[in-house]
């Protein structure tokens, strides 16, 4: 074989691996029993070299999951030690600081062999429902209030599963069939990567993936640095505020472009908070190096190489760098503003590459459903446990619209009204786009949306709220406006918390207005006939028409006789 077609055949089976793991990851999807993987793609699964390298991720997944991943199997490796790596084993652990930064992710990995020989390794990961302890939610004053805690150990042991640590997670969490379940459905997930794996390997006559591997991470390598290379030689500072819990805190970063990397230093941020949206190194890591790979080499393939040129520092003990025991369950709040702050600095180095602010940190709420205590409660009344993720609008982008409802960076998925209501007896009454919460601008932010929550009769629940942007709305770029905040209110006017969980009784409700994205340039550069688009889909008002992009009284009037004859605009 030529060194020219070695290069071909190379190229074929870094496309058959990417494959792979996307098999891998819908094989995940198809099985869990949770709707946070099942409903809103809260995973990730990749393959690894011997050495723990990534080579490469499925697109299903979320960017904190997987950029996160990307160290942990190196820290299974350690653990386990390289002598006890077995044919037919089974790894787990959700250890935030090794894992993938709280204990709500559980994180599988398992090492392939072909001819009885260690080729890779295969992990996933995915958002459970729940842990025990406090349950999800930021209210933990350290890392122990806030569930089980599963060191790096061994699942199954040459295929024997561990039915003590089965027995020990069953009887300390809400929800057993369903974590069980879903831990399964890692291993099986797994399991196919692997099977996928010898089938290739076998296809094109490899006994390793030495080749291949290198492969990968010298073109990902290369491919990487040269647009680093390509940038401004230059530093820049950002820095942005959101609500935090008690008081706000505040992100700072200084983004150095250095010859063949990026560095990101977050010196100056706010230090821990006590409540648990803390953030592991490894987590604020994962979506810095996201944000910045995007901006500069979105399509070159997620791996241990593309990844390597950024490099990410942060104080220790601050609030992107929280180090144990620091509570760290809504971790995601803070790590989901991470590339906004990047973001923020890199538009100073390269104008007009970069989107306006969006939402940011996803929209959950978990609501712990119970028969009502105030009175007789009927037969039918049962606990459950109701996780369910929603967004706010993405940013404006210098060239397009921010997208609505559309959770950035996370890539989570929004989940339907039906399969919220099917994990228990909890009712949303409302879920519809949200008017005017994009900031207006050349290009509009995105649209947020409104929610509203009850319970079945006869119960009451707590509600676990996770969300930010009360205080601090997406601040718009280059002269677009901001976008809409927060807000959260009880149906009888009780003013709520934007988080921790809070009780509401039998037959209330919960009224949720979700934040919209900033908008990008000046609102007056923005071409009429997309106003009026936007007025005639409902987006916008005609108070904001009118007084953010200054549309006439005539133009208003024909936005309403096309929308009135069903014409489209």
């Amino acid at each position: 074989m030529t060194q020219e077609h070695s290069k071909v055949a190379y190229q074929v089976m870094w496309n058959r691996l990417i494959s792979v793991v996307e098999e891998q990851a819908q094989a995940l999807v198809r099985t869990a029993f949770s709707t946070s993987v099942r409903e809103a793609g809260d995973l990730s699964a990749g393959i690894y070299d011997t050495q723990g390298r990534m080579l490469a991720q499925a697109v299903t997944g979320t960017p904190g999951h997987v950029n996160a991943m990307a160290d942990a199997v190196a820290h299974f490796i350690r653990r386990i030690g390289r002598q006890n790596l077995l044919e037919g084993d089974v790894y787990i652990t959700n250890d935030p600081w090794e894992g993938t930064g709280h204990l709500h992710d559980i994180t599988m990995v398992t090492p392939s062999f072909h001819k009885g020989v260690l080729v890779g390794f295969f992990a996933c990961t995915a958002h459970i429902v729940d842990i025990g302890g406090r349950g999800f939610g930021a209210d933990a004053q350290s890392v122990y209030e806030e569930g089980l805690y599963i060191p790096i150990m061994k699942f199954a042991d040459k295929g024997e599963v561990d039915k003590t640590l089965v027995s020990i997670i069953r009887g300390n969490v809400r929800e057993p069939d369903q974590l069980i379940g879903d831990i399964y459905a890692l291993v099986t997930c797994n399991e196919i990567g692997h099977r996928r794996l010898i089938d290739m390997m076998e296809e094109f006559d490899l006994d390793h993936l030495d080749g291949i591997a290198d492969f990968i991470l010298d073109n990902s390598r290369r491919a990487t640095i040269e647009r680093i290379a390509a940038l401004p030689q230059k530093s820049a500072e950002g820095e942005m505020t959101m609500d935090g819990f008690a008081k706000p805190i505040t992100l700072k970063v200084k983004v150095s472009v250095e010859g063949d990397k990026i560095v990101s230093n977050f010196a100056g941020s706010s230090g821990l908070d006590k409540k648990g949206i803390n953030c592991p190194l490894v987590y604020a890591k994962a979506y810095a190096c996201y944000a910045l790979k995007v901006a500069i080499a979105p399509e070159i393939p997620n791996n241990a190489a593309s990844l390597a040129p950024f490099e990410i520092e942060a104080p220790e003990n601050s609030i992107v760098n929280a180090l144990h025991p620091a509570p760290v369950a809504l971790r995601h709040i803070v790590g989901h503003f991470v590339p906004d702050a990047v973001f923020d600095a890199f538009d100073k180095i390269v104008p007009g590459l970069v989107p306006a602010e969006g939402a940011g940190c996803l929209c959950n709420f978990q609501v712990s459903l119970r028969p009502r205590t105030d009175a007789p409660a009927p037969e039918n009344a049962r606990r459950s446990e109701v996780l369910t993720f929603n967004s706010g609008g993405s940013g404006a982008r210098p060239e397009h619209d921010g997208l609505n409802a559309t959770a950035f960076p996370s890539g989570v998925m929004t989940m339907p009204i039906e399969a919220t209501e099917h994990a228990g007896p909890v009712i949303i009454w409302r879920k519809e786009l949200r008017p005017d919460s994009g900031g207006a601008g050349k290009t509009r932010g995105g649209l947020g949306q409104y929610m509203e929550v009850g319970a079945q009769e006869g119960h009451e629940f707590d509600i676990q709220a996770m969300f930010d942007r009360g205080d601090h709305p997406a601040r718009g770029r280059r002269g677009g406006r901001n976008g809409a905040n927060t807000t959260i209110v009880r149906s009888d006017g009780t003013k709520m918390h934007v988080k921790g969980k809070q009780f509401v009784p039998q037959g209330e409700r919960v009224i949720m207005a979700f934040p919209g994205g900033a908008g990008y340039g000046a609102p007056s550069e923005r071409p009429t006939e997309l106003v009026k688009r936007d007025l005639a889909r409902g987006y916008i008002s005609t108070e904001t028409a009118m007084d953010d992009y200054n549309l006439s009284e005539a133009d208003i009037a024909e936005v309403e006789a096309a929308v009135a004859r069903g014409d489209a605009i």
